[in-house]
């Protein structure tokens, strides 16, 4: 058993349409590397930065994340697994630890990131952030369902003043 803790640079598109992980970003990875039967049993922790925008508001947003990791990747000359294409293998002395990387910082991050659990995201009429907004924000606009009443309205009150 080997334990090793290092930083690798952050591959292109570590991430969802809202937040990932910054291209060349550090990511640190603690793994234990642990000779088995079939392979390398890689397992441990890698804790990345994030970037992004909040979901509701879209303000900047940014934080890290630890994810666990774990894989097993088999020797080039192992026949465990077949013909197995989804099966991890080393390549000589090499394993190649980007798509299990991917794979859980991807299935880790947040669908809709949040600025704070609280957010109010942004007025429908006005499109400013609710929270830099009074609470008694409001807009005077009529319901589109009422609006031929409206005209109706208008169109007797003119009628009534041309009568008198």
């Amino acid at each position: 058993m080997r334990e090793v803790r290092f930083p690798a640079r952050a591959p292109e598109g570590l991430g969802v349409e809202l937040i990932g992980v910054p291209p060349g970003a550090d990511i640190d990875l603690d793994l234990r590397l642990e000779s088995v039967m079939e392979g390398v049993l890689v397992s441990g922790v890698a804790t990345v930065p994030l970037a992004g925008e909040c979901g509701r508001c879209l303000e900047a947003v940014s934080d890290t994340l630890s994810v666990d990791l774990q894989e097993l990747f088999a020797y080039p000359e192992s026949e465990s697994g077949g013909d197995d294409e989804d099966l991890a293998r080393m390549e000589g002395d090499l394993l190649d630890l980007e798509p299990v990387l991917r794979d859980a910082v991807v299935l880790a991050l947040p669908l809709t990131p949040l600025c704070r659990p609280d957010c109010g995201g942004l007025c429908t009429e006005c499109g400013e952030r609710l929270d830099d907004l009074p609470e008694d924000h409001a807009h005077d606009a009529p319901d589109p369902r009422w609006a031929a009443l409206q005209d109706l309205s208008r169109s007797t009150s003119t009628t009534d003043n041309q009568e008198k």
